[in-house]
Parts: C-alpha cells; sequence; structure tokens
C-alpha cells in the first residue's frame, strides 16, 4: 500500500524517483546513526551481565555501588554498606560497573 502511494505521488510529478530515493537515503542514515548503535549497547549489556560472577564490584541504574555474594537466575544478592539487597538483572548498569574497573587518575 505505502509502494502503491509513493508510486502514485511518483507519477504525478516530476521528481518522484528523487523523493523516493532521498526516503531510502533518510531511512538507510536512520538505521546506522540510530537503531544500530542501540542495538549493539543492548548486547554489549546483555553480555556484561551474563559474565558477572559472586565477588564482583558492581554500580545498580540507581547508583547503588556493591558487591555480588549470590547469583541466582534472574536475581543478584548486593552486599551494600548496612546489608544485602537481590536486585533483578536487568538494574545492573554496564557504564557504572566499568567505570569501577579504570584506575584512578594520577596527579602531579
Amino acid at each position: 500500500m505505502i509502494a502503491t502511494i509513493l508510486l502514485d505521488a511518483a507519477a504525478s510529478t516530476g521528481f518522484g524517483t528523487q523523493q523516493i530515493i532521498m526516503f531510502g537515503a533518510i531511512a538507510i542514515v536512520f538505521y546506522f546513526f540510530m537503531i544500530r548503535p542501540q542495538v549493539k549497547k543492548q548486547k554489549d549489556q546483555k553480555k556484561y551481565v551474563n559474565e558477572l560472577k559472586k565477588g564482583d564490584r558492581v554500580v545498580t541504574t540507581a547508583g547503588i555501588h556493591g558487591r555480588i555474594i549470590e547469583v541466582a537466575e534472574a536475581t543478584f544478592l548486593v552486599e551494600v554498606d548496612n546489608g544485602k539487597i537481590r536486585f533483578d538483572k536487568s538494574a545492573i548498569s554496564l557504564e557504572a560497573s566499568k567505570a569501577l574497573n579504570t584506575p584512578p587518575a594520577v596527579t602531579k
């Protein structure tokens, strides 16, 4: 149906082919700048969470810092300063967790 509409529009104006090419170019740019990076980020996040194990230090999406003391199928038990909290695996932040593993900056 959309193809029919586009072809009708192309037939009624002299610039139809150029418009179709422009829409295609916009779709390609949108894919490479918006969709593809988001899919890659989700894939990296899932891989990171699946590789976490007991003893790893993590930061949740809420900003809570702790150490994993138990890994279940869909949750982690995280030890914090004043106790233990169970978090869903999706609550672990990839970016903040990477920040924990970087050495502190040396100032001179």
